[in-house]
């Protein structure tokens, strides 16, 4: 029998502290990709270039316009590549915000999906009952916001056809998960519904294991790897927005590809 997941040691607060500027670093680079430099951003928003809350600040609306760009440009019929299964990478690379160490496994048999906000059917569901519905295989790329990628093999129930099993509004703007290691996450109702996201319960052809989400997980081809929440409990249809764990630190929040 596994053992319930207690929650994994949450970073502490001096070392994120720590790691604000280089957050801060990376959304500047991102910029300077695209063709603004501090010395244009300051033109553009008439702060103070040696101010850095000021630029700061700056950054953030900019993040928050490339947001809405990004949603945008989003075509919800685009597939993403897909891939041979001889190039799969076994087992997939571990992310977290935490040492794959630190991971506590879920008792799957305990485990519930619970179901909330815009929904008619809110009865929880259990692993046994996912796994009856229909699964989807893809094989895709997962690319990392740190520059690292690799090519994985996925199964599991799309998303969309969920959502609408459990009379989901899919006229609301936003599907938030939480999970059971606190990393909350949420992504755009276009997203969700995209043929290449999936409820992900097998990796690979085998169940998924437990350092990569088990039972399940969010995989979606359209997204960077920190938007893919692993061990959900829970799922809320809403219009209401909740940054996820990295956006609450400076991350895009839409973060497509």
């Amino acid at each position: 029998m596994k053992s319930f997941f207690r929650p994994a040691r949450r970073p502490d607060p001096a070392i994120l502290r720590e790691h604000r500027p280089a957050i801060r670093s990376l959304q500047r680079r991102g910029l300077l990709r695209q063709g603004i430099s501090l010395g244009a951003l300051a033109l553009l928003t008439g702060c103070d270039a040696g101010d850095s809350d000021a630029i700061g600040a700056a950054l953030q609306r900019f993040s928050r316009l490339n947001d809405r760009v990004q949603a945008w440009i989003f075509d919800p019929r685009k597939l993403a590549p897909t891939y041979p299964a001889s190039m799969v990478l076994k087992p997939p690379r571990f992310n977290a915000y935490y040492d794959i160490t630190e991971v506590k496994p879920v008792d799957g048999a305990g485990w519930r999906l619970e179901l909330s906000g815009l929904i008619e059917d809110r009865a929880p569901w259990t692993a046994t009952r996912l796994a009856a519905l229909p699964q989807e295989e893809m094989v895709i790329r997962h690319i990392c916001v740190e520059g690292w990628d690799y090519i994985g093999q996925w199964s599991g129930v799309p998303l969309g056809d969920f959502l609408r099993r459990i009379g989901a509004d899919t006229r609301a703007r936003y599907v938030n998960f939480q999970t059971a290691d606190d990393y909350p996450s949420s992504i755009d109702m276009a997203t969700a519904l995209h043929p290449q996201t999936l409820l992900a319960t097998r990796y690979a052809g085998e169940e998924l294991p437990d350092p990569f989400g088990y039972p399940l997980r969010l995989r979606t081809s359209t997204k960077l790897g920190f938007k893919n929440p692993k061990w959900i409990t829970a799922i809320e249809v809403t219009n209401h927005y909740s940054p996820g764990y990295w956006e609450k630190l400076g991350f895009n929040w839409f973060s497509g590809l």
